[in-house]
């Protein structure tokens, strides 16, 4: 079978305009990016306003094997079967960070014949989206260090900066470096931080702002430091907010692209679901949900990263209400839960598919505990037996969840057609969506409340210094917010290499710090980076562009 990329690079794309005639949209409301990218104007996102809204289908996973599930792709081809059954379908999906591109994973525009193009636009600088938001966190760390040059009449104690400048690359030794190296004019000497731009705090507020104006409100409440008598210096007090909003006023805009089958696609902010909240941003979900009857979204990593957090930070904000979720598995991945090497997941092995069933059925009645109505599907792999797929289809049933197998990698929307029926059917149900903790719990409540019923923990250690600044932000008038736990993708617990579904265990928290224009507390767990680095062998090593100008090697 032919790559990704040029499946892609061979596929007939329709002008950005003609994509938009099918929601409704004129040349007028779009922005237009060359050809085949647009961002929706100002203008018609307000006049949207007043439409009814669409369904809202949530599409997430269990925990994975290092290489992905294709969830995304699961997505890009669930919306392409929806329009082959004559539905009225917009995909709305975050845009992909250069990190894991060049680093382990490629690519996060789907695969095989269920992809978003432009393809290599989208991986790559797409819209510039990214670059505003890196450009507007390092703005206010160079106002918050050029303030303290200048005088310091904030009187900022540099020892308790806590505003990371970032960058969206996995660059391991920017994680922990010192600043202000050289002479008198060159700054005070301190440690600094980088964060990954898909987990600072400003690519949160830009994926939860509901406008320009909620956009400022929250970037004035950003904490970038505290002074010398412990209160907060905001982004407000730097006089950084008007310059920080004029650099996102295009990245705050949806984009719109297609996929391979010209389904319309919403393609905005970018949030890792394992150290952020991993959703796409309020804007073009709401955007996406006046323009179709179904909106299918997908949140990171597995359903007690991506889909936690979705359900009890994004919605609970943005007051949306999903009517079903989609919850993607693959025979592989089973396996690899209950306890199969990487090298041996191509081979047929019903027992360990059983053992690591017990995965998939945490999933499943974690996302019950929301109320919503279930499908689960698999993205079906070459390898993937008749008897394996029987197993899981019996497994489901037990679980009294609908199941459906999607080929969508090969087939396209022809291959998600059974599972396009299942999701509309369930739509009509009735669904009992609430967060899984109210509001008013104490932040330690919230915690623990995730642990015990979510990952299966008995208890939460926190270090000494996390105890500390949950008092103090709780002090501070910080308790009611929600919590973004930063935890590994790979396992229910804090522990990479605890599968399948452990229980009893302690879950530690090191860290805890409060993004306060965001709107919720971040409390880092085991041993999760805000920075991630390169692998070995990395993705970058396979990239490469033709003398014609034809990039070769993404995935």
């Amino acid at each position: 079978m032919k790559s990704d990329i040029e499946i892609a690079q061979e596929a007939e794309l329709y002008p950005i305009t003609k994509i938009a005639e099918q929601i409704g949209l004129t040349e007028e409301d779009l922005e237009c990016y060359g050809k085949y990218k647009a961002k929706i104007s100002d203008d018609c996102i307000r006049r949207l306003k007043q439409q009814p809204d669409g369904k809202l289908i949530l599409v997430t996973a269990i925990n994975p094997t290092p290489a992905g599930e294709g969830k995304t792709t699961i997505s890009v081809g669930l919306s392409q079967a929806m329009a082959k059954i004559g539905k009225k379908a917009v995909l709305a999906l975050r845009e992909p960070s250069l990190g894991p591109c060049f680093g382990v994973k490629g690519g996060a525009a789907g695969g095989g014949y269920a992809q978003v193009v432009p393809m290599e636009d989208i991986n790559l600088h797409f819209t510039g989206d990214f670059h505003a938001i890196t450009s507007a966190n390092n703005l206010l760390a160079a106002l918050l260090d050029n303030h303290i040059q200048q005088g310091n009449a904030l009187r900022i104690d540099s020892r308790q900066i806590v505003w990371k400048r970032c960058l969206d690359m996995n660059d391991r030794v920017l994680r922990n470096v010192v600043v202000g190296l050289g002479t008198r004019s060159d700054g005070f000497v301190r440690e600094d931080h980088f964060v990954i731009t898909v987990a600072s705090e400003i690519m949160a507020i830009l994926c939860l702002a509901e406008d320009m104006a909620d956009l400022k409100a929250r970037l004035g409440r950003i904490i970038a430091a505290y002074d010398l008598d412990g209160k907060p210096v905001t982004a407000a007090d730097l006089q950084a907010v008007g310059p920080m909003a004029a650099l996102l006023k295009d990245a705050l805009k949806p984009n719109l692209v297609q996929t391979l089958e010209h389904t319309p696609v919403l393609i905005h902010g970018g949030p890792f679901a394992n150290i952020a909240h991993g959703c796409n941003s309020v804007m073009a979900t709401r955007t996406a949900m006046k323009l179709g009857d179904y909106v299918i979204t997908e949140a990171g990593f597995g359903a007690d990263l991506g889909a936690e957090k979705f359900l009890d930070i994004k919605c609970r904000m943005a007051g949306l209400a999903p009517s079903a979720a989609v919850l993607v598995a693959t025979i592989r991945a089973l396996k690899y839960n209950g306890g199969v090497p990487v090298a041996d997941l191509k081979t047929e092995n019903i027992e360990a598919l059983k053992k690591g069933s017990v995965n998939l059925k945490r999933h499943i009645a974690n996302l019950k505990k929301y109320g919503l109505p279930i499908a689960v599907t698999i993205n079906r792999f070459a390898e993937d037996t008749e008897e394996e797929i029987r197993t899981l289809s019996e497994i489901c049933a037990q679980e009294g969840v609908s199941f459906a197998v999607s080929e969508v990698f090969t087939k396209g929307g022809d291959g998600a057609v059974e599972l396009a029926k299942l999701v509309t059917e369930l739509c009509e149900q009735e669904s009992h969506f609430a967060p899984v903790y109210p509001d008013e719990l104490s932040l330690k409540e919230k915690i623990e409340t995730i642990a015990a019923k979510i990952y299966g923990a008995k208890d939460v250690e926190y270090s000494a210094a996390a105890e500390k600044e949950l008092r103090r932000l709780t002090e501070l008038g910080f308790g009611n917010v929600p919590v973004c736990i930063a935890k590994t993708q790979y396992s229910l617990s804090d522990e990479p290499k605890a599968l399948g579904a452990p229980e009893g265990f302690t879950f530690h928290i090191r860290e805890v710090y409060i993004s306060a224009g965001a709107g919720f507390l971040v409390a880092l767990s085991g041993s999760i980076l805000a920075m991630p680095g390169l692998p070995k062998e990395p993705a970058a090593y396979r990239i490469d562009v033709s003398d014609d100008g034809h990039i070769t090697g993404l995935s």
